[in-house]
């Protein structure tokens, strides 16, 4: 508002008097050179006039004027239109009642009036005032007296003025104060409800006419019910002459009603009732309220469905009543032929209900999933698959064994599906069982001049054989279902020298090769063996020919083996296989006399420390990377040899007492030769890339 502060100032002089004009709402009022000492002989009066609405309030925070008697020589005066408020002269230090001191001065309205006037002298240089002034808001709805009330009900003050509004149920009249009452469009449709006068218990209002509908549809009776409170003005000699109540029910009219003896229950026999209610310009009568309900044509008792029930559960049923049918915790509602959760029927006006009761099914979750490489076993020789019904899953064993190990019981859930305590809907998993044999081992005495296999005893092991001739060429491992790991090298075609970087057309064309598992026979056929075409294959992407370092590769079969006695997974490694220990190295591999085996060879061997191999490599300028293990014997004479590559170095866990893959055939300088052990790649330096494209844990 400090815009306001002083919005039109006019000054001008009318013998010798100079008039100021503040319409501002708030402002500040000084004597001539205020600070210092006021002239003499000077008169300035200070007009100020705020909006309508507001008054204005006066106040000094600094007064000193020359003291006389009555405020003859020098003073300050307040006054309005037509009368003075008051005269200060003096100083607030003195005594005296003529200075203001803290008095606050009010107008009566929204103009008021400040004159300071001055005689010919000053000689003690008073140096006059210093006062305030501000508009101050109007309640006009408190300062209005019973007998002027400013609005009939509510009376609503904001700064600047105030308006009027009414009690809910009333509508304020176009002068803006009083209020009427607007009844005359009242419709209830519920079954049930509660009608009275407006203000009921308290008078009801006059001059009114209020017209209250109960319409229902056909079938149904309304009743009505008033209270005992009943109070409608009244002549003791003419009946109803002033306020009354009229009832219309189809062709029946009761009333008018009035006075203080309630009409009780009154049955209009219809479905649609007109009540009008007339109050003259007189009285104080609290009013009347009434209560009503219907009634409708009876339907016959319901029983509930077998393994069901019915709600709500009433002694009788009327028109419009509905029931709602439902079922039993396994079981569901089941109405032509469709099966749902609940199902609705209503009375009718005729008697009859809208539909049958439905009968309760019990809940069926259909036959269960199957379980790959596992089986479904009922609780019952019937193999129900109904509410509450059980089955057990198991896997194909031994195997497979199933993940999580839990217990693999699932019941019918009233929903209508298969659930298990521990994993829900979700099934189990039958995994492969990795680096158990099916065939015992007996050690060799301690594929260059190794012994022949025991059919069966290295499960794993794959032969990856040339599509035309059949001729096998490297060898490789079983890992989960459907994976083989074997040599980088095996996969591609023989490189250029100069070429350092494996191309993908090196690669071996997938239809060039095809991978056998459960072989044993190097070029007989095996009743046990499985044939399998190549979906995918992955190429270590750390893998360098020219030194093989990461000469690991993976292939993917295009379908998944039939896992038996002669086909299981080998395990991945868990730790690193260690110097000293021994390991077997299987194959299919020439032998010293450069020729393939008839059989499976294998051979078992101790790992070598990594520096004792790098010394017998050095003279060769052969280097050994991290990513390489070394094994075999110092004099020679066990070793893998050409056509073992990619094939399995595998060590037994004392502690988990199954086999392990520790390392693939890779290189090595001649079969077998004093002081040059054969290389494998280290698998366990590969696992991380393994489980990543695999997703085989074990």
């Amino acid at each position: 508002m400090r815009d306001q502060l002083l919005l039109t100032t006019f000054l001008w002089l009318f013998c010798g008097a100079e008039i100021i004009t503040l319409t501002g709402m708030f402002g500040e009022i000084r004597t001539p050179n205020f600070p210092d000492s006021y002239p003499s002989d000077t008169e300035v009066t200070w007009n100020i006039s705020v909006p309508e609405g507001f008054r204005i309030r006066l106040y000094f925070i600094h007064f000193d004027l020359e003291p006389s008697y009555l405020c003859e020589y020098d003073y300050a005066k307040v006054e309005t239109d037509d009368q003075v408020i008051a005269t200060f002269c003096g100083k607030e230090s003195t005594d005296t009642e003529q200075a203001p001191g803290q008095q606050v001065t009010e107008s009566p309205g929204s103009f008021l009036s400040l004159t300071f006037r001055s005689d010919f002298s000053n000689e003690e240089r008073f140096t006059g005032f210093d006062a305030h002034y501000s508009a101050v808001d109007v309640d006009e709805c408190a300062e209005k007296s019973d007998e002027d009330l400013v609005c009939d009900h509510y009376c609503h003050n904001y700064i600047g003025g105030f308006y009027c509004s009414c009690r809910f149920g009333y509508l304020l009249h176009t002068d803006n104060r009083t209020c009427k009452v607007e009844c005359s469009d009242n419709l209830f449709t519920q079954r049930s409800g509660i009608i009275s006068s407006a203000d009921f218990p308290n008078p009801y209002p006059k001059s009114s006419d209020c017209l209250y509908r109960i319409e229902l549809e056909e079938g149904f009776v309304i009743n009505l019910h008033f209270d005992d409170n009943f109070d409608i003005e009244d002549h003791p000699e003419v009946s109803c002459p002033y306020d009354y109540i009229k009832i219309k029910a189809g062709r029946r009219e009761f009333g008018p009603l009035c006075g203080v003896k309630p009409p009780g229950r009154i049955e209009t026999g219809s479905n649609s009732v007109h009540i009008l209610f007339h109050s003259d310009n007189s009285g104080e009568n609290s009013g009347w309220r009434l209560s009503y309900t219907v009634t409708g044509t009876e339907c016959p008792d319901l029983q509930p469905p077998v393994n069901g029930k019915i709600e709500p559960v009433q002694s009788k049923y009327t028109f419009k009543d509905q029931v709602v049918i439902s079922c039993n915790p396994g079981y569901n509602v089941l109405k032509d032929n469709m099966e749902m959760e609940t199902f609705q029927i209503e009375c009718r006006k005729d008697g009859t209900w809208s539909n049958k009761i439905p009968n309760c099914k019990i809940v069926d979750c259909k036959p269960p999933k199957e379980l790959e490489n596992g089986f479904v076993t009922f609780s019952t020789i019937q193999n129900l698959t109904t509410y509450q019904s059980t089955l057990q899953y198991s896997c194909r064993e031994p195997y497979y064994t199933m993940v999580p190990n839990i217990t693999s019981v699932y019941s019918c859930d009233a929903s209508g599906v298969w659930i298990n305590k521990e994993m829900g809907v979700k099934l189990p998993t039958c995994q492969p069982v990795c680096g158990i044999p099916h065939f015992s081992r007996s050690f060799l005495a301690r594929i260059s001049r190794g012994n022949a296999a025991k059919r069966g005893i290295s499960p794993w092991i794959a032969m990856l054989s040339d599509s035309e001739s059949g001729r096998p060429f490297c060898g490789g491992s079983l890992i989960g279902n459907k994976w083989i790991v074997t040599a980088a090298h095996c996969l591609h075609d023989e490189l250029d020298s100069g070429v350092t970087e494996l191309q993908s057309s090196h690669i071996r064309k997938h239809s060039t090769f095809k991978i056998i598992l459960g072989k044993h026979r190097t070029f007989l056929k095996d009743d046990t063996e499985q044939s399998f075409q190549i979906k995918n294959v992955f190429i270590h992407p750390d893998y360098k020919a020219p030194t093989f370092q990461y000469d690991i590769a993976l292939v993917e079969l295009s379908e998944k083996p039939f896992l038996n006695d002669y086909v299981t997974p080998v395990c991945l490694p868990l730790e690193q296989v260690q110097t000293g220990e021994f390991v077997i190295v299987s194959g299919w591999g020439k032998q010293f006399l450069a020729r393939a085996p008839e059989v499976l060879m294998e051979i078992e061997i101790p790992v070598v420390d990594a520096a004792v191999c790098k010394a017998g490599y050095k003279k060769l300028n052969r280097i050994l990377t991290e990513d390489m293990i070394c094994a075999g014997e110092k004099e020679g004479g066990k070793d893998a040899c050409s056509g073992d590559s990619g094939g399995p170095m595998v060590t037994l866990s004392r502690q988990r007492k199954h086999w392990f893959l520790a390392g693939t055939v890779s290189w090595g300088v001649g079969c077998g030769e004093n002081d040059k052990y054969g290389v494998y790649s280290n698998v366990y330096k590969s696992l991380a890339w393994i489980r990543g494209i695999t997703d085989v844990q074990k």
